[in-house]
């Protein structure tokens, strides 16, 4: 197995470490949250580089480096769920999509095609990484000792309309994308991420 996917399949198995971490009522494990979080992503990143530089894109990478973001960031909208930040909706959308491009993916793989992810679907894995690493670093800042004021701007923004907004337009992008998989994947290369 290369080292690009060996990093894809690490993200998969920081995924839960993370969200135990990030769910625990211990302060401490609150913050590790957050570094576990951010070794994940830079996985991604390292993974992607690595494979281009030195020629290591295989099918296997093409298939397991978009499972390893699915996984992950299902994860943490699971999360945000469960801390009553998400409503249960919007992740069923999330997920449910992610799990019936993987099964399609799968399926195309089986039949010989090599499916490579869409420019809009690593658009979408970026805002939901960025969206997600943000809301992280703001419920986190909430186990440190900061200011009132900081505490309550915090609060009631991850409460807020905006954020709910935030929240709707990742779930319309993460949709739109698995719809545009639908129209591309009649192509001999496919799309979807």
């Amino acid at each position: 197995m290369s080292f690009p996917n060996q990093l894809s399949v690490l993200r998969i198995f920081l995924t839960p470490l993370f969200l135990y971490l990030f769910l625990s009522e211990n302060i401490v494990y609150k913050k590790l949250s957050l570094v576990v979080f951010f070794i994940a992503v830079s996985t991604d990143w390292i993974d992607g580089w690595h494979a281009r530089k030195y020629g290591l894109i295989s099918a296997f990478g093409i298939f397991i480096d978009p499972l390893a973001d699915k996984i992950l960031t299902s994860a943490a909208f699971a999360g945000f769920y469960i801390l009553g930040i998400m409503p249960l909706w919007m992740v069923i959308v999330i997920v449910s999509r992610d799990i019936i491009i993987t099964l399609l993916r799968s399926y195309k793989e089986y039949k010989g095609y090599t499916m490579k992810t869409s420019f809009a679907a690593k658009t979408k894995t970026f805002i939901q990484m960025a969206y997600i690493f943000l809301l992280i670093i703001f419920i986190c800042a909430l186990s440190f000792q900061i200011d009132d004021s900081l505490r309550t701007f915090i609060t009631e923004f991850i409460h807020s309309d905006i954020n709910y907004y935030l929240m709707l337009l990742i779930t319309l992008l993460t949709f739109y994308t698995g719809i545009t998989y639908f129209f591309e994947s009649n192509n001999t290369e496919g799309v979807s991420g």
